[in-house]
């Protein structure tokens, strides 16, 4: 039976896969979900327990590389496990697909002794990591503005200055890779390199929280001549946004999956209250404001799903996705707040309480308008490259099959 949300149909050989994730997910790490939201040891301990159990399941690690002990599954595949995962905010830290986009990007781009250190630990989950772009008082969208400075030492070491906020994972992690100026001064466009920063080293230090809409995960971090090794770079110097674009193509397209995820979870709630809230006069899926709000929601999933799906499709073949990227982005942010939205609607007060997951999702799907890039921001990156389009009536910029 297809997927009532539409967009491209699961391949068969993935199916069974995607139906054991949802099932982890929803038996095992949903029912956790407050526990691990609190932090702190005892949720360590759950995570760690539940990392167990996903690794005896043969469900850890799917898209890591196979050369450091994940499953090598590629996005085309990967991205239907990658909706299931999503449906928690604690799925992928569970089943071993959080640290993606620091792997890959340490194998593809980090030193020998970098990768020989670091990826095989941070693949296996020993190891923790957080990437650091953003800084207070400059508008997160434009790198230009960049003001923390690394020099270079005559030992071949690197001395690392600086502020970085809204930093994911920050309180938790091992190792920050920082954005940070070699080069040139603020707004020079060029002299940006990437640093991977041990957290333990002298005068890096965690700021403090800065919860996002009440909830805890992002941090501000400050680096007070901080010594990161010659090697340590990723990349080449001064080459810091050419890394950064393709992980960030990436990343919101991994986000717009688990965002995906996340909205079908709302969905399925709104669908269950308005089937088994009974009124006076008969069931509350009866009145039809409740199934505007049904239908307004799946409209959203199902123009939103063949979006993202498009954009996998180009990343998983090694091409250009910005346009796709930008219109996923803005489309799975809104359909998540949208969707959560009607689902709290539907519930009522309970919609608003601590019995259900809907002020989560609510909470995410607000955030996700804003965090990895604003609305804006991609509305604008896109239209710039359409109206860039050469030719009258041309369509390359849109047309992924020009």
């Amino acid at each position: 039976m297809p997927d009532i949300t539409g967009g491209p149909r699961c391949p068969r050989e993935t199916a069974e896969l995607r139906d054991r994730v949802t099932a982890f997910v929803r038996d095992r790490v949903v029912p956790c979900e407050q526990v691990l939201d609190g932090g702190g040891p005892q949720a360590a301990a759950v995570l760690r327990a539940l990392q167990e159990e996903a690794r005896a399941e043969g469900l850890w690690a799917l898209p890591l590389p196979a050369e450091l002990g994940g499953g090598g599954m590629p996005l085309r595949t990967y991205a239907y496990v990658a909706e299931a995962e999503g449906a928690s905010d604690h799925g992928p830290a569970a089943l071993g697909s959080a640290p993606l986009l620091d792997v890959l990007m340490l194998w593809r781009h980090g030193s020998a002794a970098v990768r020989d250190r670091y990826a095989e630990s941070l693949a296996a989950g020993r190891t923790r990591a957080c990437y650091a772009m953003t800084e207070p008082g400059t508008p997160g969208t434009d790198p230009f503005l960049t003001a923390t400075r690394a020099v270079p030492g005559e030992d071949g070491t690197w001395r690392v200055s600086g502020r970085k906020w809204f930093v994911s994972g920050a309180a938790g992690a091992d190792l920050v890779t920082v954005l940070a100026r070699t080069d040139g001064d603020p707004p020079d466009r060029d002299g940006l390199t990437l640093l991977l920063v041990p957290a333990r080293s002298p005068g890096f230090r965690v700021v403090r929280e800065l919860p996002v809409l009440g909830a805890g995960g992002q941090g501000e971090i400050a680096l007070d001549d901080v010594v990161v090794d010659g090697d340590h770079l990723v990349g080449r110097r001064g080459g810091a946004l050419a890394v950064a674009g393709e992980r960030l193509q990436l990343g919101r397209t991994l986000r717009c999956l688990r965002w995906l995820g996340q909205a079908r979870r709302a969905f399925d709630l709104m669908r269950e209250r308005a089937t088994t809230r009974g009124r006076s006069q008969g069931p509350l899926g009866d009145l039809q404001l409740v199934q505007r709000h049904v239908f307004e929601s799946l409209l959203a999933l199902r123009t939103t799903r063949p979006l993202v799906y498009e954009a996998v499709a180009l990343l998983d073949a090694g091409r250009d996705a910005h346009v796709e990227v930008g219109l996923a982005k803005v489309a799975a942010a809104r359909t998540l707040q949208q969707v959560a939205d009607a689902a709290i609607q539907v519930h009522g007060a309970a919609g608003l309480g601590p019995d259900t997951a809907l002020p989560a999702l609510f909470r995410t799907g607000r955030a996700a308008r804003i965090l990895d890039g604003p609305d804006e921001l991609h509305i604008t990156s896109v239209a710039r490259r359409v109206l860039r389009t050469t030719g009258a009536g041309s369509t390359r910029a849109v047309d992924p099959d020009k």
